[in-house]
This record gives structure tokens, sequence and C-alpha cells, in this order.
């Protein structure tokens, strides 16, 4: 099948939780031996317009990174790679509006990916986009709400989780290098800060932690852990492998999950599955409690007292294998789904056969 991504940016010029997942679903979909290209804004050295990375093709539209001329061109470029369906990003709009255009001039059936309704985009130009395509998918029911209330049809718009490797998370060696682990981006939504009050109650108990993640918060959080006096038992590790990721949650004990936005939580989808009890700080633009529905290894708090209470709790819980039942997160069973969704949209066009 060949499929077109539409995305003004791509992981490699703007690394954000949109581009990161439009990236993996791409590659993936190239790696089960689909023709996969992105029309993008240029983010390569040199004169050429086209340039290839891990089987996939990406097509630089335009130089300045301006919604208006990539949407302008966008027609013309998608009906020169006449694909089978036409996969967007909801933002910016524009370029969900213009990818309908050519799904029409072309009669190609358009699905459109949203991440966050991002309060920068014209409310108006939002709900074209909303009502624009065969199918809306989503990566969580927080994110579902919002496109319903942006105009979207609730039967179009589809639940499409973020997914993991299971098969590391069954092979990973367990690496004893913490107790409980923070794992996300340090910025100024990850609310870090309600994980290390919680600490500072614990400061009497016998813990080591593990703060996984780079950032512009981070060296405000390890101030903040100095002057807490916690942070002899607290290593922030910056970055890490997947590997070595995965090794320290299969090693630890708990995760604490506090970020107060999160279109999908996705090291907490990680965590889960390789064993961890999940403490989640309850927020209203996160869907990390979504995570823990059905699942008896996981509470849902409200403030730094309720996570430290909880980590004292999980000291009585058994330690436990890996959790077999987010085996359906992996990346394999996700990316069916997108295969499943695509000839569905196709069929549904009318000229499908």
């Amino acid at each position: 099948m060949r499929v077109a991504f539409v995305s003004l940016y791509v992981d490699d010029q703007r690394t954000e939780g949109a581009t990161r997942r439009i990236r993996r679903i791409a590659e993936g979909l190239a790696a089960r031996g689909h023709d996969v290209t992105v029309c993008c804004s240029r983010w390569w050295q040199g004169s050429v317009s086209t340039f290839s990375k891990n089987d996939v093709a990406y097509i630089g539209l335009t130089e300045a990174k301006t919604p208006r001329a990539f949407a302008l061109k966008l027609p013309f470029v998608l009906r020169r790679i006449a694909p089978d369906i036409i996969h967007a990003t909801n933002s910016p709009p524009s370029q969900v509006i213009a990818a309908a255009t050519a799904g029409i001039m072309i009669r190609t059936p358009l699905v459109v990916d949203w991440w966050q309704v991002d309060e920068t985009d014209h409310p108006w130009v939002v709900r074209r986009a909303a009502r624009a395509g065969s199918r809306h998918f989503t990566p969580s029911q927080l994110i579902k709400t919002d496109v319903r209330s942006v105009g979207g049809d609730t039967d179009s718009i589809i639940r499409l989780p973020e997914s993991i490797d299971f098969e590391l998370v069954r092979d990973a060696d367990i690496y004893d290098r913490a107790d409980i682990v923070y794992a996300r981006r340090l910025d100024d939504e990850s609310n870090i800060d309600s994980f290390l009050l919680a600490l500072a109650e614990l400061r009497n108990k016998q813990w080591r932690t593990a703060v996984i993640g780079d950032g512009p918060q981070r060296s405000d959080a390890e101030a903040m852990a100095r002057d807490l006096r916690i942070d002899d038992r607290i290593t922030f590790y910056g970055s890490m492998e997947l590997e070595q990721f995965v090794s320290t949650l299969k090693g630890a004990h708990v995760f604490a999950q506090t970020a107060s936005v999160e279109p999908f939580a996705r090291e907490l989808l990680w965590a889960l599955a390789c064993g961890c009890v999940g403490v989640v700080e309850y927020q209203a633009r996160s869907s990390a409690h979504e995570l823990l529905e059905d699942y008896e290894r996981g509470t849902r708090v409200t403030d730094p007292e309720g996570i430290a209470a909880e980590i004292e709790s999980a000291a009585e819980i058994n330690s436990s294998v890996i959790a077999e039942s987010f085996s359906k997160y992996d990346h394999r069973a996700v990316l069916k789904q997108y295969e499943d969704q695509y000839v569905a949209a196709q069929s549904e066009f009318g000229w499908f056969s």
C-alpha cells in the first residue's frame, strides 16, 4: 500500500509527541513492506528535495516552515505521489484542509491523526479539520473527547493508542538500579515538583529513585531535590538508551506519573508492562489514568501526599513479572489496527476493490 503522511514538522526538526508518533507509525509501516512517503517542510542539508531515512521517503515542500505555503503546494505533490491513503496530522489544521482537497482531486481517502488541539491554531480551521476525512485517530479517550468537542463526528473518531516493543519487555535484562522511577521530558508540563515533594514525605524510609529524561526543568528539579535534602537518593540520569530504560523499569517496583499534560503516557505504559506498580497523580489534561483502568497494580491520587502514601503502600505489594495484558500495545498489534483502518477507509470511499 502507498501511504502518504502529511506533517509540516517531523521528528528531526521538532521533537514532540505528535512528531514522534508519526515517525514511529511511518517507519513501522515501511518495515512491514508498505511504500511510505512523508510530505513535510525540508529539514535536511543540500539542494535535493527528497530524503530517505529508515525506508521512509521525505519530500520537502517548502524551505520556510510556513503553513500557508506548505498547504498551497501539498495537493500538487500528493497528486504526483498518487497514494492509496493520505494520513495527515491535525496541526496545523490548514494542512488537513489541503490534504482533504487533494483527496477529492485524486479520489483518495484521508485519515487525520490527532495528538492534541493546539491553542495557537485558529478555532474555525480546527473545526473544518475535525469534519474532514473519513477517519480521525486519537491516542486516548481524552483526545477523542477533544476532537468531538471541536466538531468531530463520534462515529469517525477511533482510539489508536501509542505502542511499545513488547518483545523487548520480555527479553531485556533486569537492572536493579532504583526502587522508584520517574521518566519523562523535564519541561514545564512535567510537574516533577509533585513527585519530589512526595519523596520528601518519605525521607525517613529506605528507597532509591531514578529520574530519567532531560529538558529545561532538569536543573530546577535537581536544585529542589537538594533543598528537600533527598538528593543523595535520587539519580538524574538524563536521556537513556531504550534497552537500559526497560531494564531499569524491570528492576524497579514503582513508577510515578505526575505530568500536567499528557495525551498518552507512553513511559507509564512501558513501566506497567514491565510489572511496576503505577502511581498516577490525576490531572485534567492528562490521559495517564486511562492506562490504569482494569489494572490492579495501579492507583490514582490527587496530590503529593497521596503519591507518598501509595508509594509506601506499594512496598506491601509483591514484585511482579511482566504484565502480559499490555501485549495488546505491541508495535505489531497497533500497526495492524492502522492497516485495518486504512482498508476500511478505502472500502467506504466507494471505489476500492
